[in-house]
């Protein structure tokens, strides 16, 4: 009998499945690894149960603890499955631009959903980072996962997500493309990649108004590049820990507009029903191909992060994007 001790055993071996309109102008074969197939229908359930058992085994958190983290929501979701299985409480902060379905995701599973505002610098008392740094200060028996900087993210990429693609395209991968954020998908999956073939290229997928292109070019953290986007899923104010920029090589910006539109085009056109994240990705690689062509023998893997349920009142809304200037 193939049957699971729980849920939580349903994670990872995600499917690799190819591009075949979007990327018809395309000389290489271009495959999507589709995250929402995990249970908790995005790829940071990898790294969320990899948080919580790192923090077991090391005893930063203990039987009936509180789990207190800053998500966009994709991350809350992991950690509240797993704390439903494993006995702990969670608290979430995260901010007010992300889709009302986020939030009421969360709080089926159980959680407190604390909501911030987005326009407000990292170091505001305000802001989600501080409001989950000062709650794990107050709340006795508690552990701020902090995805940001807890090297857990990456390694659980490294674990299994860097050899799951390997072994799916039987080590014939040339390019690995994967919209960014805290760092951990991109580092973690990259590391096991180049470890394996290190002529493999990565390209990351930030968004306008996030610092990681120009952090990433320049090494120097310039402030005039943050301002606020619509784009949900990646993109950074802050330079996380989890980062290893020599790992990455060549990161490229995809407006909110694009990502939106290709959002919509992978489930019209592909039958694929992916976030918002995964549009930028898409349409990310369609503008490296005019940079850098891409010949017939390449295989390409763009990783799509979570499921399109998450944003239905948003960018699968035609009034939302109307109110946006995204369509006419």
């Amino acid at each position: 009998m193939q049957i699971y001790n729980n849920i939580l055993e349903t994670i990872g071996n995600t499917p690799m499945v190819k591009l075949n309109k979007i990327t018809a102008h395309i000389p290489a074969t271009v495959c999507v690894k589709i995250e929402s197939f995990n249970p908790g229908n995005s790829t940071k359930d990898r790294m969320a149960v990899k948080m919580i058992e790192d923090a077991e085994k090391d005893g930063r958190l203990k039987p009936g603890g509180t789990i207190i983290e800053c998500t966009s929501g994709n991350t809350g979701m992991g950690l509240a499955m797993a704390a439903c299985i494993k006995g702990y409480k969670c608290i979430f902060t995260t901010t007010d631009k992300q889709s009302k379905e986020k939030f009421d995701m969360l709080r089926a599973m159980g959680a407190e959903v604390i909501v911030c505002p987005t326009s407000v610098d990292a170091d505001d008392p305000r802001s989600y980072y501080s409001v989950a740094k000062k709650l794990a200060a107050e709340t006795p028996n508690s552990v701020w996962m902090n995805q940001y900087d807890n090297l857990s993210n990456r390694q659980a990429h490294y674990e299994s997500t860097g050899p799951e693609i390997w072994k799916q395209t039987d080590g014939k991968i040339t390019h690995f493309v994967v919209g960014i954020g805290t760092g951990g998908t991109v580092t973690g999956t990259s590391k096991y990649l180049k470890e394996q073939n290190p002529s493999v290229k990565t390209w990351g997928i930030d968004t306008y108004g996030s610092i990681l292109k120009q952090y990433h070019e320049t090494g120097t953290f310039d402030p005039k590049e943050i301002h606020s986007y619509i784009t949900e899923g990646i993109g950074e104010d802050i330079i996380p820990l989890n980062y290893d920029f020599s790992l990455i090589d060549y990161i490229e910006k995809v407006t909110d507009k694009e990502a939106a539109l290709m959002q919509r085009r992978l489930a019209k056109e592909e039958g694929i029903f992916a976030g918002n994240s995964a549009g930028a990705a898409v349409q990310g690689l369609l503008q490296l191909h005019e940079k850098f062509p891409l010949q017939k023998d390449d295989l390409v893997v763009i990783l799509l992060h979570d499921h399109g349920s998450r944003y239905v009142g948003k960018f699968f809304n035609d009034d939302w994007m109307r109110d946006k200037g995204f369509i006419d």
